[in-house]
């Protein structure tokens, strides 16, 4: 789907048209008697012009907020010693057992205008050796804290004065909260072993706090873009609701109360997974907003294990010739050294930038993960170690497309595979329903399963089920007399029975995703039933899997099991399940062929995207 954006180069296309049309037509009406109507006119269409071309200035950037983001996750809120001091409380103390020199600050609002005065140079230890340079204080303050315009004595300190007002935004300042039974908030969200509803969130619900933050701290990325934040499987959520007047999301009405593990998703003592149908929410949000036309690009944030996964999907499913950028942190706000802010103005850098464009503006790199200055394409990247710029390529051709740093985003690949606006899965092509699978009994037969509603939104019962099993040589056992694996077999029986739109990655030996014969025995009669096998080498495999049109199974070229998993689970909502044989032990000829048929229109995907 092609969506149109607003730009400078449009309105003057359309000031062009608009003028043209207005001094030909209005002129004849009003009449060369009435100059003054004419004028006013004029006047009030070249303000309006003037508005559009105001906010066609910055673009806009959509924040989506994914599970479990360390990048919206802070550091527990600890009463400072000031507090501490105030309420009688035992005080920090460091490792040889002192009181802290000095209490970690938090981002926090004043409540009220305050005065305060600054010492002059004091924000750099070498300001004073070059004293000359700078101009006189605002005044001095002296031993009694009274504040003076002129030194009257030499122990008068030199100040600026200045007025910290609410408005001005957060600052750093000593947090002075404390519990409601007296005791001080330390460095754990909760007391250990304490439920849920008794605990601080410290994942923030939506991405402004986070920008605000970044900008507070120089990320100078307010100038650039205008912002939207939605959330569509946050890792933070509103237990209480929360009043239409105070949301900070996109959205329209009061939010009601959010469950945790149903609503949002966090990691830690209450750890809650986003289940595989959320996905559906995550595509129809993420499409709706692009289809608006709104937004330059869109940044995805979700925790560092598990981006790499949707971001791939993203890259598959959302029809956009724009940017999607996923951003992801290995430390939590606040720590020393926190990752997580630069990538994120990285991101802003790279869609504000336009690098990602041809000639006609369209996105040439579909969806991206950008990390450590380093920006990859979504269908190779893959986390390594939790650490910044712990993240590589897989597959061992490419992966790594581009650069970000001080001289700004720099391509320097562009991936040769479907994506975004040109994937043949985009969720705006696929079709209102597809084929499965269902068995009773020793029976498999096909069934019709929605995949959209009549608002051409996915439909949540649409994810399909794809697991992944692993496969080793050493694993078969002789004294075992059967012709099968008794996991895999429980497997295909689950699928059938429980899921009629399923699917299966088997990761073999690298480079050729080779199994042991009685589990390539079983997966083959899962095959027979109907459910597509792709085949993945283990590990980052460096070689391409040899694609057999005579085999029963999907050739998964050089992806990991992963990657390959979130492409089959978009590809059989396109393409429907195979088609089951009457007797999966004993298949027919023709039974055999009209699945390699169905195949083959796998593999192509597999081979393009």
């Amino acid at each position: 789907m092609k969506t149109k954006f607003i730009t400078r180069k449009n309105i003057r296309k359309f000031q062009q048209l608009l003028k043209e049309n207005f001094t030909t037509k209005y002129s004849k009406l009003v009449g060369a008697e009435r100059p003054i109507t004419l004028i006013i006119s004029l006047t009030i269409y070249c303000v309006f012009i003037s508005q559009l071309l105001i906010a066609a200035e910055k673009p806009r950037i959509a924040f989506f907020s994914g599970p479990t983001a360390t990048i919206q996750n802070s550091q527990p809120l600890i009463t400072s010693n000031k507090a501490r001091t105030k309420h009688d409380l035992p005080l920090i103390k460091d490792s040889s057992g002192q009181p802290l020199s000095y209490d970690m600050l938090f981002p926090q609002r004043l409540g009220t205008p305050v005065t305060i005065y600054i010492k002059q140079f004091s924000a750099h230890p070498l300001e004073s050796d070059v004293s000359e340079l700078y101009a006189a204080p605002d005044g001095y303050i002296n031993s009694q804290g009274d504040f003076h315009t002129q030194q009257k004595s030499p122990s008068d300190i030199p100040v600026y004065k200045v007025i910290l007002k609410p408005e001005d935004g957060l600052y750093p300042l000593p947090y002075m909260a404390i519990q409601s039974d007296g005791k001080a908030w330390n460095g754990t969200a909760t007391e250990p072993g304490a439920p849920f509803s008794q605990a601080r969130q410290t994942f923030y619900p939506d991405a402004s706090r986070t920008l605000e933050e970044i900008e507070r701290n120089g990320g100078g990325i307010y100038g650039m873009a205008d912002y939207d934040f939605f959330r569509p499987a946050p890792p933070g959520g509103y237990t209480k609701g929360l009043s239409s007047s105070q949301r900070t999301d996109q959205g329209k009405g009061n939010i009601p109360p959010e469950r945790h593990g149903e609503h949002f998703f966090t990691y830690g003592p209450y750890n809650a997974d986003a289940p595989r149908s959320h996905l559906a929410r995550v595509t129809n949000m993420v499409q709706k907003a692009f289809s608006s036309g709104l937004y330059k690009g869109a940044i995805w944030l979700e925790g560092s294990p598990n981006i790499e996964d949707t971001v791939y999907w993203l890259n598959l499913l959302i029809d956009t010739n724009r940017p999607i950028v996923g951003n992801a942190a290995q430390r939590k706000r606040g720590l020393v050294s926190a990752d997580g802010d630069g990538n994120i103005v990285d991101a802003v850098h790279y869609i504000t930038s336009e690098v990602w464009a041809d000639d006609k503006g369209r996105n040439r790199m579909g969806a991206v993960l950008i990390q450590a200055q380093q920006i990859f394409s979504s269908r190779e990247v893959q986390k390594e170690d939790a650490r910044p710029g712990g993240y590589v390529y897989t597959g061992g051709h490419g992966g790594i497309v581009g650069s970000t740093g001080m001289d700004g985003p720099r391509v320097t690949f562009f991936p040769n595979r479907k994506h975004t606006y040109l994937s043949e899965l985009r969720s705006t092509i696929l079709p209102s329903a597809t084929i499965g699978v269902r068995k009773e009994g020793s029976k498999v037969w096909t069934v019709t399963v929605p995949i959209k509603n009549s608002k051409g939104e996915i439909l949540p019962s649409a994810i399909p089920l794809v697991t992944i099993m692993k496969g080793s040589r050493w694993h078969a056992d002789p004294l075992v007399k059967t012709s099968g694996e008794e996991d895999m077999i429980a497997r295909r029986e689950k699928h059938l029975t429980s899921y009629p739109l399923s699917g299966i990655v088997a990761e073999g030996l690298a480079p050729y995703g080779k199994l042991v014969a009685s589990m390539e025995t079983e997966l083959r009669k899962a095959v027979l039933s109907g459910i597509p096998v792709v085949k993945a080498a283990r590990g980052n495999a460096g070689g391409f899997m040899k694609t057999d049109p005579d085999n029963l199974f999907i050739e998964g070229q050089n992806m990991t099991a992963t990657k390959a998993r979130m492409l089959l689970m978009a590809s059989i909502m396109k393409l429907g399940m195979l088609p089951p044989a009457t007797n999966p032990n004993n298949p027919t000829k023709e039974e055999i062929q009209a699945i390699q048929e169905k195949i083959e229109h796998y593999q192509k995907i597999l081979h393009t995207h």
